[in-house]
């Protein structure tokens, strides 16, 4: 079975380069996967090479920031509330963080990447103790506290946004769930710390395979589980805020992948979190590839594309699980 999984995840990651390699091809201006490859190895300044380097590679490499972290963040929140419903998107953990930084920024104290990522983990740690707190008896419930949660907080966020156009004139895109126009904006504090975050879920998957058991086994077995809930509870948050920091609310992605993996890495939460590690940068490459050819004369939102494909997924999901949680 180990080496099956390993089989499995080799492949992934292969589909990951290939999917990268030639969607950073794919958009208005095609280029060739062979010019792709020489633009990412020997860069000669021509326009192919241009848009490669400057502007496809660097939207590449935020979609799989946050694909990785929306993935993660998914696996770790379906396990730590023991909910299959469980989303950030859909828990409103993804709508707290939009709107704290929309909120930040009206208040002059999200100018910087930093501060964009402070106030999005702060905003995602406030929605998810909200949600959690009202919504924590019934599957269902939960799901429907994070939909009405986040219909208050995205409105809330538009309001501003429309009062104050001139201080959210650079969050045009970002505000509706898109890479588009963040290829240039400095990045790298987040998807650093989305790097660490991914690692430390990979280290505490062991532990919350554990306490998936139970509590009582998992203290049989010397985990301390106040502490690991605590550690995921904070990834979570960490993941959503700073896949919201660079690429705005992107909904579903914590949804699908998670059923997807399962597939292929059964029960155990440590093989379930690497898949979704691999798989949710190849669905937000797949959807941003999308994004840039359902239009002729445009591009529309990655988000909408994750919201037209994560929609049947989350009516399939919760007539399969709500109504027996319901019942």
């Amino acid at each position: 079975m180990t080496g099956r999984r390993v089989a499995l995840l080799s492949g992934a990651l292969v589909l990951l380069v290939v999917v990268a390699v030639v969607g950073v091809g794919i958009g208005a201006h095609h280029v060739p996967v062979v010019e792709v490859v020489r633009a990412l190895l020997d860069h000669n300044g021509s326009p192919d090479h241009v848009v490669v380097r400057d502007v496809r590679a660097p939207r590449a490499l935020l979609a799989v920031g946050a694909g990785a972290a929306l993935a993660v963040a998914g696996v770790l929140i379906q396990v730590l509330m023991r909910n299959p419903l469980a989303e950030p998107g859909v828990l409103g953990v993804t709508a707290g963080a939009g709107f704290a930084i929309t909120a930040g920024s009206a208040l002059g104290l999200a100018a910087s990447p930093a501060g964009e990522l402070g106030a999005a983990v702060a905003g995602a740690v406030i929605a998810t103790l909200l949600v959690y707190s009202v919504g924590r008896r019934s599957p269902l419930r939960l799901v429907l506290t994070g939909v009405a949660l986040t219909a208050v907080l995205s409105g809330l966020s538009l309001g501003l946004r429309l009062l104050l156009p001139d201080v959210f004139d650079r969050y045009r895109f970002w505000s509706v769930g898109s890479l588009a126009g963040r290829e240039q904006a400095p990045n790298t504090v987040p998807l650093l710390v989305i790097a660490v975050a991914v690692a430390c879920a990979l280290l505490l998957a062991r532990q919350l395979d554990a306490v998936e058991l139970g509590e009582t086994v998992a203290q049989t077995l010397g985990v301390n589980v106040h502490r690991v809930r605590l550690a995921a509870l904070v990834l979570i948050t960490v993941l959503s805020g700073a896949a919201t920091a660079i690429a705005g609310p992107i909904l579903f992605v914590g949804l699908m992948v998670p059923h997807l993996a399962r597939r292929f890495a059964g029960s155990s939460v440590p093989w379930l979190t690497a898949f979704a590690a691999v798989l949710g940068p190849v669905l937000l490459l797949v959807a941003d590839i999308g994004s840039r050819v359902l239009l002729p004369t445009g591009e529309v939102p990655v988000a909408i594309v994750t919201a037209f494909l994560g929609g049947p997924v989350l009516i399939w999901a919760v007539r399969r699980h709500g109504a027996v949680a319901a019942a």
